[in-house]
């Protein structure tokens, strides 16, 4: 994986290069739509890779979304020094400046250009290459819809375009949502299976199948997350995807979980490993609000997700303590559990157990048929499964019949680790309900858990225009306190 990693690096250096000169090079850019022609076997793995690597946490301090940013804030972890990265919910400019750059330029301009080389009219036409190119594209423009609110869709991604678009408009979330919708739908049309083989395939290893499966099975994530604001709209989705298993696959087992496996290998190594084993970074401890859900649960998934303290036992720091307190508890409290910071373990985007609690809210929403319960204790046994941990004999009736929030409160549990979309739904929901807060944290942000990131300065200074409808769009200020369209509280 390292070996494509540098060699597609190098590509894309050059091709921002000629992209940016003169007409000196003229002669050497004779294809201006694809300066450096690099093919979709290399394209898709480093495009995947950067995308998954910045989603899950990236590594880089003052930047780390998930490890400095929504494991903190939905309180699965809590800082046991530099509080004011993150945990206070204080951040950096660099934190969302190179997310949005990130994202949009190792992820969406990567798998756009395979949708191009790879569509009926590009130099290489095949169809399963453009179809898992517009699963990935969707992914990632949903994340950055979640993250920030309205953002470049439609315009999007048009720079190197016949007619380019350098200062494009942004989109509502509703219309991004929308969008996104149909393209899932598309990419499934699109993937056929025992149809061209493709290569360079890091998720899923080639298998046309299981890409279509997390099509579907995404497509049921956004379809259930804007179901509050456009009911008729997502309960038409649901139908017809659960009505038609043939048509639209979805997840049935762990096997079809959308992850990314990480290799012993640097740079392809988890980001987790890199940070507190490579970097030898100890700044993070388990968060009490965790640790004690989960204790009173009796649930085992704490074996993995923590380690036991000197005294043999699972214990958290409150959020949000400056450091001269939070240190006090380096000696009795958990650190996270080993099994996330091997560099092998996979980092994660989508899960049957999630999935499974989706539908489980679906139904109990009345947005789809079937047993709410059926469909949680199912979402229960998949993330158990997930973790090879045996599901204790009394579990479920220690959890109790579904509710919306006993399904959420699953749902934060079984997204241990894959803390952004976590945050995205207790955003949406405002399930899990946390506790109150230590009277000895100290916070930013008003105290407000931040709702949105704010939009990059380099949107302030090269897209003004267009930056200020998407403000507009979003109803509120420019800040982490704007609430996004799907939010239901």
């Amino acid at each position: 994986m390292k070996s494509y990693k540098i060699l597609v690096s190098l590509f894309v250096a050059i091709g921002l290069s000629v992209g940016s000169c003169t007409d000196d090079f003229d002669e050497m850019n004779t294809d201006p739509n694809n300066p450096t022609s690099i093919s979709p076997q290399y394209l898709l793995p480093y495009a995947i890779e950067k995308s998954v690597d910045r989603y899950w946490g990236g590594n880089a301090r003052f930047e780390r979304l998930n490890l400095d940013g929504s494991m903190l804030w939905i309180q699965y972890l809590a800082r046991n020094i530099y509080s004011n990265e993150g945990d206070n919910y204080g951040i950096t400019p660099t934190f969302y400046n190179n997310t949005w750059k990130s994202f949009f330029n190792d992820g969406l301009v990567n798998f756009q250009s395979i949708i191009k080389q790879a569509g009926p009219e590009g130099k290489t036409p095949n169809a399963n290459y453009e179809g898992a190119a517009i699963v990935m594209r969707s992914w990632v423009f949903s994340v950055l819809t979640d993250l920030y609110g309205a953002i470049p869709y439609s315009q999007a991604l048009k720079g190197t375009d016949g007619t380019p678009i350098y200062v494009p408009e942004y989109d509502s979330m509703e219309q991004v949502y929308a969008g996104l919708l149909n393209d899932l739908k598309v990419a499934n049309e699109k993937l056929t299976v025992g149809g061209p083989a493709i290569s360079g395939d890091i998720l899923y290893e080639g298998n046309i199948l299981k890409w279509k499966k997390f099509a579907n099975s995404l497509r049921l994530r956004l379809a259930n997350r804007q179901a509050a604001k456009k009911p008729a709209e997502s309960k038409a989705i649901m139908t017809e995807i659960l009505s038609d298993a043939a048509k639209f696959p979805i997840f049935t087992s762990n096997d079809d979980n959308a992850i990314l496996k990480n290799t012993a290998t640097r740079p392809s190594n988890n980001e987790w490993h890199e940070v507190m084993v490579m970097g030898s970074r100890t700044d993070w401890s388990m968060s009490k609000t965790f640790v004690d859900k989960l204790s009173s649960l009796g649930d085992t998934r704490l074996s993995v997700f923590a380690n036991k303290n000197g005294a043999g036992n699972y214990e958290g720091i409150p959020n949000g303590l400056p450091d001269a307190i939070a240190t006090t508890y380096l000696s009795s409290a958990s650190t996270l559990g080993s099994y996330f910071t091997q560099a092998t373990t996979p980092s994660v985007i989508m899960t049957l157990s999630e999935l499974q609690l989706i539908l489980a809210e679906a139904a109990i929403d009345g947005d789809i048929s079937g047993d709410a319960n059926a469909y949680m204790q199912a979402g229960i046994k998949a993330s158990f499964d997930q973790y090879k941990v045996e599901l204790p004999a009394q579990y479920y009736a220690t959890v109790g019949a579904a509710t919306k929030e006993k399904i959420l409160d699953q749902k934060w549990i079984a997204l241990f680790g894959n803390a952004v979309e976590s945050w995205t739904e207790y955003r949406r929901t405002g399930f899990p309900v946390l506790p109150l807060k230590d009277p000895r944290a100290v916070f930013e942000n008003e105290g407000v858990l931040p709702t949105r990131l704010p939009y990059p300065t380099t949107e302030y200074s090269l897209n003004k225009t267009s930056l200020d409808k998407g403000i507009s769009l979003n109803g509120g200020a420019d800040n982490m306190r704007t609430k996004l369209w799907w939010a239901e509280k």
